[in-house]
């Protein structure tokens, strides 16, 4: 690539404040876990800086790794496909995993550990200080105060800009915004999963956090695009998710047929509706669709552009609350990393 294609070719894309953080990012950012991790095979390195590229040319100036995803390998890549923009775009990368080699071995947030790994990122992803560092799971063995306080400690220290929090409940994020002010919240969040809604979000915004929806589209469900007789591959988180078993998907499908009723109407694909559904739910909400494909990509980007009316939200919002949805989000072993 030369270097005059790493201005930003389309128009700049809306952009959005991570509640009162002052953090400024595109309206929809960019989740590159997919293309390392989580989804089937990885990705060859060419096609992923290709995609993350492809991603500024686009507008997107948000994007979104964590040390967990390959293990390490997603954050080299997001450091080296950015590294000729990396002053005009945000990198957020999530601590809180303990490791043997480049295997998981579950949760560790302790303060030492924390400081180690985030020399790890920024090693890894090229750059002096990190935009926005999460927490990626609540750790039940440290409390959040000494987490909040040990990444307060490397934002005074010039190596972080932003705290933010994931999957964590209600009384965590007050706790630690407490201690230091949490720029943003990235949960599951879309018209499968509304779970947000009824405290998770009313708390962000009372609070002024930011949050980031991961899962946009329901881990691709919500495109149209995988059925009853879609097979995923063996190294396809979906094969796990009691979302995704045969009878599940069957259920769910009434909010695919409702979404490609309303996406014809408006001259938009499944995807674009549902990105578009949640960027109308409150303006300090940012969509971080993750896709190894860049047709998908523009696709997804794209969303930014769709208007949906009051009447049309009332009716997606009418029509999803008639869809009972099947199947919890996580096997047991992974459900007890959430906060509730």
């Amino acid at each position: 690539m030369t270097p005059s294609h790493h201005n930003f070719q389309g128009e700049p894309m809306d952009q959005r404040t991570l509640g009162s953080s002052g953090l400024t990012v595109s309206a929809i950012g960019l989740g590159c876990m997919g293309l390392s991790h989580g989804y089937g095979p990885a990705v060859g390195r060419e096609d992923g800086i290709a995609l993350i590229r492809a991603a500024v040319d686009q507008g997107v100036t948000f994007f979104d790794t964590a040390q967990i995803y390959g293990p390490f390998t997603n954050e080299v890549l997001a450091g080296e496909a950015l590294a000729p923009v990396r002053e005009q775009v945000v990198i957020a990368t999530k601590f809180g995993f303990a490791f043997d080699g480049d295997r998981s071995t579950g949760l560790n947030s302790r303060p030492d550990h924390i400081r180690a790994t985030v020399e790890d990122s920024l090693r890894r992803l090229g750059t002096d200080c990190i935009d926005l560092l999460y927490q990626h799971r609540v750790d039940p063995d440290v409390p959040i105060e000494d987490v909040a306080g040990t990444v307060k400690d490397l934002i005074a220290a010039g190596k972080v800009k932003h705290f933010g929090l994931s999957e964590a409940g209600v009384e965590v994020i007050r706790r630690a915004h407490v201690v230091q002010p949490v720029a943003a919240l990235q949960s599951e969040y879309s018209l499968w999963w509304r779970e947000p809604e009824e405290q998770i979000l009313p708390t962000l915004i009372e609070l002024g956090v930011g949050f980031v929806p991961f899962s946009p589209l329901g881990k691709g469900f919500l495109t149209g695009a995988i059925t009853t007789s879609t097979s995923f591959s063996d190294s396809d988180l979906r094969n796990t998710l009691p979302r995704f078993t045969e009878q599940a998907r069957a259920a769910n499908q009434a909010l695919v047929d409702l979404l490609t009723a309303i996406a014809a109407r408006k001259g938009a694909t499944n995807a674009q509706v549902a990105v578009a559904w949640l960027l109308a739910q409150h303006p300090t909400i940012v969509p971080i669709p993750g896709t190894t494909k860049i047709h998908r990509l523009r696709e997804n980007t794209a969303a930014a552009d769709v208007e949906l009316t009051s009447a049309d939200l009332s009716e997606i919002s009418a029509a999803a609350d008639q869809v009972v949805v099947q199947g919890e989000r996580y096997p047991q072993h992974m459900q007890r990393w959430i906060n509730r």
